[in-house]
C-alpha cells in the first residue's frame, strides 16, 4: 500500500525538485559545473516528460512503478551530486568518482528500463485522448533506448577512464 501512495505522499515535492532541476542546464552553461550540455539537457527533459505525464494520468500516479522510479532518481542524484560538489569545491575524491560511476551504470539501466514500462503502462490511458500520442510515446521510448543504452554510458565510461587518470596523476603529485 506504501508503493501505491507515494505519489500522493512525496508528488509535490518530487515535482517540485525535478522541474527546478532545469537550473542544472544553467550551472553547465555558466561553468559552474563542468559536464557536457547536451546529455544533461536530455537528461533533464526527458525526466521532466516523464514527469508531468505522471502529473496528468492520475491511474498511473498509484503504480508501483513509480515509487521505483522516484527511488532510483533520489540514489542515482546522492550519487551525483555529492561528487559534483567535491569538484566544485576543487577537493576530487578518486572514491567517490568510482562509486559514483560504478553504482551509476546497473542503476541508470534499471532506471531507463522503468521508465519504458512506465510509459507502456501509462499507453492505454492515452489512447482515447490523443490519437496519435501512443505512437509518438513509442517512438520515443525507441530513441530512449538507443540513446541510453548505446550513446550516454559509453560517453560516461570514457570520461571516467580519463578523469581516474588524472587524479590519480594530482594524488602522485601532492605526495
Amino acid at each position: 500500500d506504501a508503493l501505491a501512495d507515494t505519489f500522493y505522499s512525496v508528488g509535490f515535492v518530487m515535482s517540485l525538485c525535478q522541474l527546478l532541476s532545469i537550473l542544472e542546464i544553467f550551472h553547465i552553461a555558466d561553468g559552474i559545473e563542468k559536464a557536457r550540455l547536451l546529455p544533461r539537457f536530455i537528461q533533464v527533459i526527458e525526466k521532466n516528460i516523464l514527469l508531468i505525464m505522471v502529473i496528468m494520468l492520475e491511474e498511473i500516479q498509484s503504480k508501483p512503478v513509480v515509487c521505483v522510479q522516484f527511488f532510483l532518481w533520489n540514489i542515482l542524484d546522492l550519487l551525483r551530486y555529492p561528487h559534483e560538489l567535491l569538484c566544485v569545491m576543487e577537493r576530487p575524491s578518486v572514491a567517490m568518482l568510482w562509486s559514483r560511476y560504478s553504482l551509476w551504470i546497473p542503476l541508470y539501466i534499471l532506471s531507463v528500463i522503468i521508465e519504458g514500462v512506465i510509459i507502456y503502462e501509462a499507453l492505454p490511458y492515452l489512447e482515447p485522448s490523443v490519437p496519435h500520442l501512443p505512437s509518438l510515446l513509442l517512438l520515443y521510448l525507441l530513441l530512449l533506448a538507443v540513446g541510453k543504452f548505446i550513446f550516454i554510458p559509453s560517453q560516461r565510461f570514457c570520461v571516467t577512464k580519463v578523469e581516474l587518470l588524472r587524479w590519480a596523476l594530482m594524488d602522485i603529485r601532492i605526495q
